[in-house]
């Protein structure tokens, strides 16, 4: 086989989710967020085990990622679309069941022009200034909607993953303040809100990156594995280099082994000549640049070369990858390409 294989193990994340989900509380609902594609590995798959496990309020980016994830789940679960009621949306929000989280005043009148008695939510800026209705604007809207009338009000953490960061506090202040009076179900926390205390968890939480085994969850179990095919192997004499740019020069002789990847699958230019491969527990350094399909890899110190060298496993976690290439997780999750051959783990596996 040529291509590397993307192993997902949906026990893990399942098992995670009720992590979070124990966090929470047990008066708190725990939601689900499988924007992306489900942070790249697959949000029909991924949501369809959370639901057996007991999800069911799902949040996606946007209309066509919900209608999306509609066929995959069956009626039923409920789906939130983070941004909105945008122009031309009225179809899929209607045809899919759909329930938006209006943004803006434009967005709550357009809702309402197409589709009254639809239900909707709404998502409030409290400091972030990415999404949602400032407190100027809120003052006077809310003067318009009955208290009971959203299914949700919800905000979003700027600073969720640094818990002494100031802007938490503020932004938890803010989000009481505009929502006192309201008789609706009120959510302000994703994963890092969650790790930050009950103050914060309100009615709903929606764990993300937590659930696919990403910081700022340490306690996460990990869900990804990466194991990418070793195509040939060669010796190099001192002074010989590796690949594109010649930037990575033997001081001795060593091995290279020649793996099925590179930044069309996902695998960021950014990881060259500093990220790792493990064969088992054993660090193997990435030599030269990440090109569009190969890694070269020195395995110089390996008694035998495997069939296969892992870049995710238990041993290196998306983060800790991240870190190496000057990123995030979220980065490496979602930048997981489709032509890895995908293997999924059920929960009872």
């Amino acid at each position: 086989m040529g291509t590397g294989m993307l192993t997902i193990d949906l026990g893990a994340l399942v098992r995670n989710w009720q992590a979070l989900d124990a966090i929470s509380g047990a008066h708190v609902e725990t939601a689900a967020v499988v924007k992306a594609n489900g942070y790249g590995l697959g949000a029909g798959e991924v949501a369809n085990a959370l639901a057996n496990a007991g999800a069911r309020v799902f949040f996606v980016a946007t209309a066509e990622e919900g209608a999306a994830l509609r066929h995959a789940l069956g009626a039923g679960p409920d789906i939130r679309v983070l941004a909105g009621h945008m122009e031309g949306d009225t179809a899929l929000i209607r045809d899919h069941g759909l329930t938006p989280m209006l943004n803006s005043a434009a967005q709550f009148h357009r809702h309402q022009n197409a589709l009254p008695g639809h239900p909707y939510g709404i998502q409030l800026d409290t400091g972030m200034n990415r999404l949602g209705i400032e407190p100027g604007d809120w003052g006077e809207m809310r003067a318009t909607i009955a208290p009971d009338a959203p299914v949700l009000v919800m905000s979003h953490l700027a600073c969720a993953d640094e818990p002494l960061h100031g802007q938490n506090t503020a932004q938890l202040e803010e989000f009481t303040a505009m929502t006192e009076g309201m008789d609706c179900p009120r959510s302000l926390s994703a994963t890092g809100g969650i790790l930050l205390g009950p103050q914060f968890h309100f009615d709903m939480t929606r764990p993300g990156v937590g659930m696919y085994g990403g910081l700022p969850f340490e306690a996460a179990e990990p869900v990804v594995r990466v194991s990418l095919p070793v195509i040939q192997t060669r010796e190099l004499s001192p002074g010989e280099t590796v690949g594109y740019g010649a930037s990575w020069t033997a001081d001795e002789t060593v091995q290279i082994a020649t793996v099925s990847g590179g930044y069309a699958d996902g695998l960021i230019r950014r990881m060259s000549n500093n990220a790792r491969l493990f064969a088992g527990d054993v660090a193997c350094p990435l030599a030269g640049r990440v090109s569009m399909d190969l890694l070269t890899v020195d395995v110089s110190h390996l008694g035998e070369v495997p069939d296969a060298l892992d870049i995710l496993c238990p041993h290196q976690t998306v983060d800790q990858l991240a870190e190496r290439a000057g990123t995030i997780g979220y980065e490496i999750l979602t930048q997981l390409s489709q032509r890895y051959t995908r293997r999924y783990v059920a929960p009872d596996a």
